[in-house]
């Protein structure tokens, strides 16, 4: 495995840093306005009348992950940006890009459209964006690499949990 020297050779630590802030930005401003809060009273109240399964965590437990998920992905973006330019470089700051825009457009699918069943297909599709994200970043940073590693395992999590409630409530079909 080779780990990339943090070299000049890339973007500027400011620059990095303004470009991997995106993995907080982009999803925030993406959902901003699709919410189950009491500032978007139609989506809370659509939100709190879906049947859930017993193993949906609490509400307050995804903003926690998805910090967690989102501090580790502008960490790899920052490593991969401050590496060499290359096409493996640009291969994995293309599907990390990717998957920033998808986790802001999951939340719009879900939350602002109800569109249960095609969140479910987008978190599938999410699965295998983000394991190509951790297999494009390997062999220039195996530490952006495995940055990458629990978003794979969370949108596996979020599809299990979009599908049960897709299954529970078919009336929302």
């Amino acid at each position: 495995m080779r780990m990339s020297n943090l070299n000049s050779q890339g973007l500027s630590p400011a620059s990095a840093a303004a470009v991997a802030s995106c993995a907080f930005a982009v999803p925030l401003a993406l959902s901003a306005s699709s919410s189950p809060s009491p500032n978007h009273p139609r989506t809370f109240l659509w939100y709190q009348t879906l049947k859930e399964p017993a193993f949906k965590p609490p509400d307050w437990a995804f903003p926690v992950a998805w910090a967690g998920i989102e501090a580790l992905l502008a960490t790899a973006a920052y490593r991969l940006l401050r590496s060499t330019p290359s096409p493996a470089r640009t291969r994995a700051l293309g599907l990390w890009s990717w998957n920033v825009f998808m986790i802001g457009g999951w939340s719009r699918l879900f939350f602002k459209r109800q569109a249960i069943g095609a969140s479910t297909v987008a978190a599938a599709t999410m699965i295998a964006t983000s394991a190509a994200f951790v297999r494009a970043a390997k062999p220039v940073d195996t530490i952006a690499s495995r940055a990458g590693v629990p978003l794979v395992g969370w949108v596996t999590f979020a599809t299990a949990l979009t599908a049960t409630i897709w299954l529970m409530n078919p009336r929302r079909r």
